[in-house]
C-alpha cells in the first residue's frame, strides 16, 4: 500500500482509565478465528475500553466510539459480541439502535461469522430471526438480543453488555434511565458508538465534555478534523476516517461531498461537532456575564461555602463568595493545585474538602442536600440547610448582581462556571424561580453552588462569630 494515504490509527481524543490487564486480546484472536480481521485502530480501541482492574473488574463502564460512517465501528462490536457470548461467560448481551434496518444488519453480520465456524455454531441452541425478535441462543442460556429501540428509549436494555449504535439518536433522559439500572449488574460494560451529533445541546456532546475533564469510569475514542478546516483537506480527512486507504479511498468520499452537500459532509464524514449559539444563554444574557469578569480579582475577608449536588448525583460543586477587595461582591468555584477546582465527580470528597476549606473561618457553608449535610454535621461542621426560600433569593441574588440592576457581582471568569450560566434555564418555584438545566447534557453544579455561596456571603443572619485569624485564601 505504498504511497496509500491511511486514516490516524489513534484518535486525537482519547481517555483510557487506568488498568491492569485487558481482556482484548483474546476478542481479537476469536474475532480473527472466525474470519473478522480487525484494523489497527480498532484493536486499540478494543484494547483501551476491555481494560480490567486488579479486582478483575471493568475500569471502564461506560465506553464511547465516536467515528464517521462506513469506517467500521460495527467490527468493533462484533468482536465483542462474540467474545462476551463464547468467551467470557456473559448471560446477557443486549446490542441496540435506533432504526429497525441497522439492527438487522448487525445481527446479520454476526450470525454470518457465527454460522461460518463450526466450532461456535456447535455452542449454539438456535438462533432467531423473527419479527421483533432477533436473537442468538447458547446451550449455556446465554443469549445476545438485538432490539431496536424507538420511543421507550432503554426499556429492556440491561444485562452485562450493552451495545448501544446509533448513539448520537439517544436522548440525555433516556441515558438516566438507563444507566442506574445497570449499576445493580455486576461488572456490567456499556458500548456506546455514534457519528458526532446535529444539536450542540445532545447527550454526547456532554459525554465529550466530561471525558476533556477526564471523567472516572469512563473511556472514549473520538476521530475527527478540525472546525473550519477545508472539506477537501487530505490531512483532515485522514484524521477523521481511521479506514482512509483501507476500506475508504478519497475518491469515495468527493463523491460522497457531492451527493451529501458540504453541511452533512462536514457531519458525517468529518467528524465536527456542533457549536452552541452564543446568543442561546436563556437567563443571564453573554454579554452581561461577560461585563463581571474580572480574573484578577480577589476575596478580602472571610468568605461563605455553598455546596450544590444535583438529583443524580453524579458530579457535585463547592464555590465561595465574599466581599470583592475591589468593591462589591465576588463568586467562584474553590480548588487546589493538587486536585483542581472543586467540580468533581460524586459526593465522597466533599466532607474532607470542606475540612479543608474550615481554615479561612467561613462566614456560612450553605449545603442544599440532605445526606452531605448530615456527613459534615457529623464530621463537627456548622452548616446551614437552606429553605426553598433561600434557594430562591441565592438565585436572584446572583441574577441581579450579574445581570439586573445592582450588576455588584463579579467572577473570574472560570470556565466550569461560565459553562454552567451558559447552559441555564430557569424552573418555577411558587411566584418565584430557581436553576435548572436547558437541556440534558447542561450542568449547573457549578452554578448552585456560588448562588449557594452568595447566599451565605450577604445574609447576615446566616453568619457564624469568628475565633481566631484568618489563614490566606487558596
Amino acid at each position: 500500500m505504498s504511497g496509500v494515504l491511511l486514516g490516524h490509527q489513534r484518535p486525537r481524543l482519547e481517555l483510557v482509565p487506568e488498568c491492569s490487564s485487558t481482556a482484548a486480546l483474546e476478542a481479537i484472536d476469536l474475532a480473527r478465528s472466525v474470519g473478522l480481521g480487525l484494523d489497527p485502530w480498532q484493536k486499540h480501541i478494543l484494547n483501551g475500553g476491555l481494560g480490567e482492574r486488579a479486582d478483575g473488574m471493568w475500569a471502564s463502564f461506560l465506553v464511547t466510539v465516536i467515528v464517521q460512517r462506513q469506517n467500521g465501528k460495527g467490527g468493533v462490536t462484533e468482536a465483542l459480541e462474540l467474545a462476551g457470548l463464547f468467551l467470557w461467560g456473559e448471560r446477557k448481551i443486549v446490542h441496540s439502535a435506533h432504526r429497525l434496518d441497522t439492527t438487522g444488519a448487525a445481527f446479520q453480520r454476526v450470525r454470518n461469522l457465527i454460522d461460518g465456524s463450526d466450532d461456535l455454531t456447535r455452542r449454539v441452541k438456535r438462533i432467531t430471526a423473527s419479527d421483533g425478535e432477533q436473537f442468538v441462543e447458547l446451550m449455556t442460556g446465554a443469549r445476545l438480543e438485538f432490539r431496536t429501540r424507538g420511543n421507550t428509549g432503554g426499556r429492556g436494555l440491561t444485562g452485562d453488555r450493552l451495545i448501544l449504535d446509533e448513539a448520537l439518536e439517544l436522548t440525555g433522559e433516556q441515558m438516566a434511565a438507563l444507566l442506574p439500572i445497570l449499576l445493580a449488574i455486576p461488572n456490567a460494560q456499556v458500548w456506546a458508538t455514534s457519528t458526532v451529533p446535529k444539536f450542540a445541546d445532545h447527550y454526547l456532546c456532554g459525554v465529550r465534555s466530561r471525558a476533556r475533564a477526564g471523567e472516572a469510569r469512563r473511556a472514549y475514542f473520538e476521530w475527527g478534523a478540525d472546525k473550519g478546516s477545508r472539506l477537501d483537506d487530505p490531512a483532515q480527512l485522514a484524521a477523521a476516517n481511521p479506514a482512509l486507504g483501507i476500506r475508504i479511498s478519497l475518491e469515495r468520499l468527493a463523491d460522497l461531498r457531492t451527493e451529501l452537500g458540504d453541511e452533512l459532509f462536514a457531519r458525517e464524514c468529518m467528524g465536527i461537532w456542533p457549536e452552541n449559539d452564543a446568543d442561546e444563554w436563556r437567563v443571564i444574557p453573554k454579554a452581561a456575564w461577560l461585563g463581571q469578569r474580572d480574573p484578577s480579582a480577589t476575596m478580602t475577608g472571610r468568605p461563605a461555602y455553598g455546596v450544590f449536588v444535583p438529583p443524580d448525583r453524579s458530579y457535585a460543586a463547592i464555590a465561595a463568595a465574599g466581599q470583592r477587595a475591589e468593591g462589591g461582591w465576588l463568586v467562584e468555584v474553590t480548588g487546589n493545585p493538587e486536585h483542581g477546582l472543586d467540580f468533581r465527580p460524586g459526593t465522597r470528597w466533599i466532607v474532607g474538602r470542606l475540612k479543608e476549606l474550615e481554615r479561612h473561618q467561613p462566614c456560612a457553608v450553605v449545603i442544599d442536600d440532605k445526606a452531605v449535610a448530615d456527613a459534615a454535621e457529623q464530621a463537627g461542621l456548622i452548616v446551614h440547610r437552606p429553605s426553598v426560600g433561600d434557594v430562591v433569593t441565592g438565585c436572584q441574588l446572583l441574577y441581579d448582581g450579574v445581570a439586573g440592576d445592582t450588576r455588584d457581582t463579579w467572577h473570574l471568569g472560570q470556565q466550569e462556571l461560565t459553562d454552567a450560566v451558559a447552559g441555564a434555564d430557569t424552573r418555577p418555584v411558587g411566584n418565584s424561580w430557581a436553576w435548572n438545566r436547558a437541556n440534558p447534557t447542561a450542568d449547573i453544579c457549578t452554578l448552585g453552588a456560588g448562588s449557594l455561596a452568595l447566599l451565605g456571603a450577604r445574609t447576615p443572619r446566616l453568619h457564624r462569630p469568628s475565633r481566631r485569624p484568618l489563614a490566606a485564601f487558596a
